[in-house]
């Protein structure tokens, strides 16, 4: 995909959701970045299950080493992971406390020094509680970038590079709500919901999935429609209308 299509790929989805935003649930820089790394191989719905009452006892580093690791466990359980992420989240709590002051560092060295933080998780951060133009490749992301070719990649890296060398600047900031909430209810991994997307016109995925009666698919250059009506309709029929296969002469070997 060029630069002129990706902007208004980018365009399109950004008028659909003009202001996206993270589906977890957080109060603060902190609560952000642990429910950041609890969301490791898990859903969005059950960390913030999880954290409803949590947040309410520890909303800080402080309060979170106060309620001890065990007492942690206890609120993750349902996640999974949960003992090696709750020993993750008291430590990284330690370690605000220690060297930050109890503040969340708006640095990306900084935050991946921390205990079960990564690029990913540190671009999270950086991006929604900082306003940063960081990108964070998560799984959803990662699909949609290399299935509509708009930044195609063997590697989170090498897609989260693509993005920012191919994406308009004003773009920069969203594109990762954009792009996961996409992949999260329209460009899903089983089956894509093509005839509900709202960037379908610039996608260069070749299976795109059609609507009930459409047929089997969608290819990038559909068929002529072979009837007056459906070419006035603006769409190929399933079938050519019966009447007209009942007028044809038997020798007559001409396709729909």
């Amino acid at each position: 995909m060029n630069r002129r299509t990706a902007g208004r790929f980018m365009a399109r989805l950004a008028q659909d959701r003009p202001d996206p935003t993270t589906e977890l649930d957080y109060q603060n820089p902190y609560t952000l970045l642990v429910a950041v790394v609890l969301s490791a191989q898990a859903t969005d719905v059950s960390v913030n299950k999880a954290t409803e009452p949590l947040f309410k006892l520890a909303d800080t580093p402080e309060k979170m080493l106060a309620l001890g690791e065990e007492r942690l466990a206890g609120f993750i359980r349902t996640i999974g992971l949960f003992r090696t992420k709750a020993r993750n989240v008291i430590a990284l709590s330690r370690l605000l406390v220690e060297q930050h002051g109890g503040q969340v560092p708006a640095s990306r060295e900084a935050l991946e020094a921390l205990p079960g933080v990564g690029r990913k998780t540190a671009n999270v951060v950086l991006n929604t509680a900082f306003k940063e133009p960081t990108i964070a490749v998560d799984t959803h992301i990662f699909r949609v970038a290399n299935r509509t070719g708009l930044a195609p990649g063997k590697t989170p890296r090498e897609v989260e590079d693509g993005l920012h060398k191919i994406l308009p600047q004003r773009f920069k900031h969203g594109a990762h709500h954009w792009l996961i909430l996409h992949g999260r209810y329209v460009c899903t991994a089983r089956k894509p919901n093509c005839p509900a997307c709202a960037v379908r016109q610039y996608c260069e995925y070749k299976e795109k999935t059609a609507a009930p009666g459409d047929g089997a698919g969608l290819s990038p250059a559909p068929a002529r429609p072979s009837s007056r009506k459906a070419r006035a309709a603006g769409r190929q029929p399933s079938a050519p209308p019966a009447p007209r296969r009942a007028r044809r002469s038997a020798g007559s070997s001409r396709g729909a």
